[in-house]
């Protein structure tokens, strides 16, 4: 866990900022205008990538991905940045807060893993790199996308403790929470046997 060095509006103010770079819906930004549709209508309803394949623009759902990512990675960089390690970490969780509950959006928003990808690349870039390795490993082994999500997940707090980044432990395990909690649903459907495969349309 990190020292908190900062003052209380300092954090505030950053996490402010985290929550409202988190909650930009880019995709369903994305499909309205590229006239995909409405993601509340497509599949799962989720905002996120894979929801966005759904619609068979393999482009836009790229493009999701690097945006809902970047976000988690920008919010962490300009707080550490202007801050220090206590308010990127604040940053980084407050983005996660927002793209899974963005008050535009009656605080429905996705299920955060581009978010947590980009956050945990931020704020060690080894651990980072391990989780997407981890997520690759869990999507490609089961051809679903949430199960990558668990497995990235899960790995990320032992993935931060072998790489020697303990500070964010916590944060870590928080994430990880979060990640399982917007996931149970997938869970209970990947027990009895129902979980979409990746690619696999409306």
């Amino acid at each position: 866990m990190p020292v908190f060095e900062h003052a209380t509006t300092t954090i505030f103010l950053w996490g402010l900022v985290g929550y409202l770079l988190g909650s930009i819906p880019f995709g369903m930004v994305l499909a309205r205008v590229m006239g995909l549709g409405n993601l509340r209508a497509i599949g799962s309803g989720n905002i996120g990538a894979t929801n966005v394949l759904r619609t068979g623009n393999k482009t836009a759902a790229v493009l999701t991905l690097l945006l809902d990512g970047g976000k988690g990675v920008l919010a962490v960089l300009l707080a550490r940045a202007f801050g220090g390690e206590d308010t990127a970490q604040i940053a980084g969780l407050m983005a996660m807060i927002g793209h899974c509950y963005p008050v535009w959006l009656q605080f429905k928003g996705g299920k955060g893993v581009a978010t947590f990808l980009g956050i945990v690349l931020a704020l060690a870039w080894p651990v980072g790199v391990g989780c997407c390795a981890a997520w690759l490993v869990g999507a490609l082994t089961s051809r679903m996308s949430s199960m990558g999500a668990l497995v990235a997940a899960a790995a990320s707090t032992p993935v931060m403790v072998l790489t020697g980044h303990p500070e964010a432990f916590v944060l870590g395990m928080i994430l990880t929470l979060i990640i399982f909690w917007r996931h149970r649903a997938n869970i209970a459907r990947i027990r009895a046997g129902s979980e979409p495969k990746i690619g696999a349309k409306a």
